[in-house]
Formats: C-alpha cells, sequence, structure tokens
C-alpha cells in the first residue's frame, strides 16, 4: 500500500480552468507476482496485475490553459487518441471485420504498457466515470461511448499450462 500511496505522491496534478484538482498525468501501476506449484516442484507460474487510472481528456478552450498546462493537456489527448486508435481496431477484430488488422501500439507509452490487457492471455475490466452535472454531458457522453467501444474487445484468458520437470534418480549399476 505505501507503494501505492508513493506513487499517487509523485503523480502531477495541477488546477485548470475545469477542475480544481486535475491529474495531469496517467497512472499504471503493475504488480507481477511468481505462484509455486503446490507440490513444492516444476516452475512458478506467473501472473501480473496491472492497474491503470487515466487522465480525463480536455478540450483547450474549456481550461483556459496556456503554456506548460496547455502541452501537458495536448499530451494526455494525444495518448488517449492512440488507446481509443487500438481499441478500435481490436473492437473490428473481434467482430471479425476485415481479416486481421493493424493495432498500433507503438504509437503511445501508454499503448505499450497495456498491450497485454488489450489483447493478450487475460482478463480487462474497464471501469468508466461519468457525471449526472448537464455541464458534463458531452464529456460523460464521449467517455461512455469510449467504454462501450473498449466492451467489444473480447480477450481469451487460459491458463498457462506449465510442463512439470519430473526428476528421477537411478540406482546405481
Amino acid at each position: 500500500m505505501g507503494l501505492l500511496q508513493e506513487g499517487n505522491r509523485r503523480r502531477k496534478t495541477d488546477s485548470t480552468g475545469a477542475n480544481a484538482t486535475s491529474s495531469r498525468s496517467h497512472a499504471v501501476l503493475e504488480v507481477r507476482v511468481n505462484r509455486k506449484p503446490r507440490n513444492g516442484r516444476g516452475k512458478p507460474i506467473p501472473g501480473k496485475l496491472c492497474l491503470v487510472d487515466l487522465a480525463g481528456s480536455e478540450r483547450a478552450a474549456e481550461t483556459d490553459n496556456r503554456g506548460q498546462k496547455l502541452r501537458d493537456g495536448a499530451n494526455i489527448n494525444k495518448s488517449l487518441l492512440a488507446l481509443a486508435n487500438c481499441i478500435n481496431a481490436l473492437g473490428k477484430a473481434s467482430k471479425g471485420k476485415g481479416g486481421k488488422p493493424y493495432v498500433p501500439y507503438r504509437n503511445s507509452k501508454l499503448t505499450r504498457l497495456l498491450k497485454d490487457g488489450l489483447s493478450g492471455n487475460s482478463k480487462t475490466v474497464m471501469i468508466a466515470t461519468a457525471s449526472a452535472s448537464a455541464d458534463q454531458y458531452h464529456n460523460s457522453i464521449n467517455t461512455l461511448k469510449y467504454a462501450d467501444r473498449a466492451k467489444e474487445i473480447k480477450t481469451k484468458a487460459r491458463p498457462r499450462v506449465v510442463d512439470e520437470v519430473v526428476e528421477v534418480e537411478l540406482p546405481p549399476n
């Protein structure tokens, strides 16, 4: 829990015209574990838990940002667009439209980090936050459309089968 708190402490936040405490970066926490087989023999079984908190997209006209804040917002939007492009390509592939599409994971550090969760041997959950406020209607609709496109991605999580090595000692001749 201490690492999570330290990560949040280091996360860049600042006030904007739209929000008093706006996150100016995405946050990714990745935990890797190796489970030992119960019998104590064989190879460990690897696992990974990846938690992601995406910074929200911004319209420059609504935030009145200038300088570095404006560049931060543009970078956030750029990475969210790259993620949306990956989600769209994977959603089309899941529907079986047009063969195997190109998925542009390399367009963003964020999409490279999320590649396993989006298309790998994994179980993925997306939680979208929407506002009931009338002035946030367009942001909420866009968030829900984004989540709906992500829902189209179908992954097949299968347990990894690891060949166990059995050592047998032969009696001396």
